[in-house]
């Protein structure tokens, strides 16, 4: 069973040169959405604490995304760089929420499947840093963000099987796909994660 989609629209050259050019804010991005990643899963937990079956991942993950913030502060504090007094919004995860269904369950589908999406999409872009990074340290840093955000794109559809049919699922995830590639080639480019 596949649990997530490939991207449908690769990160264009003019995003990773950005990002390459500009590293230091990259990082503070960075910092930001390892912060919202944590805060998103514990927000399944208070929204849907009936889903008994989801609430032991959605805690490692919101633990282990809380660990990459700590790991990419730790990096920010080496480079001398501070945190922002207030976390910038993210208009890519704002595009994406204003397609959600409005129903309760249809709604629930949904934001698992952005979940899914928004990190298929962050491991690509760590793929694409870890690769065009000179620091062998940064490099392996960069790897191991790959992989795990890969791992979280796949547990959210895990969970989404959990309460609707495989062909639901897909279908939709196909679509938000879809939705996913037309919100990032309409994204301004700059030194940041979307």
């Amino acid at each position: 069973m596949k649990l997530n989609i490939d991207i449908r629209f690769p990160s264009p050259q003019d995003w990773i040169e950005a990002v390459m050019a500009q590293f230091d804010l990259f990082l503070l991005d960075h910092a930001d959405c390892e912060r919202k990643a944590s805060a998103m899963a514990m927000s399944f937990v208070a929204k849907y604490p009936d889903r008994v079956e989801i609430i032991p991942e959605l805690i490692e993950t919101a633990l282990e995304e809380l660990e990459h913030f700590k790991l990419v502060y730790d990096l920010m504090a080496l480079r001398g760089i501070q945190l922002q007094h207030s976390i910038q919004e993210d208009p890519y995860i704002k595009a994406l929420l204003q397609q959600c269904h409005s129903g309760i369950k249809e709604r629930f589908l949904d934001r698992l499947l952005i979940a899914s999406v928004a990190e298929t999409r962050g491991a690509e872009r760590f793929r694409l840093v870890s690769e065009h990074l000179g620091d062998v340290e940064l490099k392996k840093f960069y790897k191991m963000l790959w992989t795990s955000e890969a791992k979280h794109g796949h547990i959210y559809v895990k969970m989404a099987l959990n309460y609707f049919p495989e062909e639901q699922v897909y279908k939709r995830l196909d679509r938000w796909m879809e939705i996913e590639a037309d919100v990032v080639k309409q994204l301004v480019i700059r030194p940041a994660l979307h």
